[in-house]
């Protein structure tokens, strides 16, 4: 009996650094998902962001042909076109909401830099159908500008 017990204490003192081994195994694959877990949160706030601007920009232009509609013939006459070579405004957030043509298109303007980070906007016209363009920096680390265009007829 002496023989076997012995046996086990040799046994026992072979395997004593074996479960600090596993452990930092544990640790490393932990780590390594954590850190996949951190790279999914920050993709996920990123398209989560990008899709915010692009609600918001489709809102602006719809908001702006349906003050087009409402003033249909100040917008057949051409009163609300718009170009991208006008510099786009500093964002006002007392400025006036709009109700003549000027003052819609430069509250719609205003809008569009209060709400997008710089935020611009185009209105084209070609026989009665309006193209509205809104363009926004949604680069994150592109060249290009997100852009929405909104075609309707009045």
């Amino acid at each position: 009996m002496q023989l076997k017990y012995r046996n086990r204490e040799w046994s026992r003192a072979r395997c004593a650094g074996m479960t600090l081994i596993e452990v930092l195994i544990a640790l490393v694959v932990f780590s390594i998902g954590l850190l996949g877990l951190a790279g999914l949160q920050t993709l996920s706030l990123r398209f989560n962001t990008s899709a915010y601007y692009r609600t918001q920009a489709t809102a602006l232009a719809y908001g702006l042909a349906d003050r087009m509609r409402a003033n249909r013939e100040g917008a057949i006459n051409g009163s609300y076109t718009a170009d991208f070579d006008d510099p786009p405004p500093d964002c006002d957030p007392a400025a006036d909401d709009g109700g003549t043509p000027a003052d819609d298109l430069a509250a719609w303007r205003n809008a569009l830099a209060c709400q997008l980070p710089l935020g611009t906007g185009a209105v084209a016209s070609n026989d009665n159908v309006f193209t509205i363009t809104v363009q926004w920096d949604d680069s994150h680390g592109v060249e290009d500008p997100m852009d929405f265009e909104f075609t309707t007829g009045l």
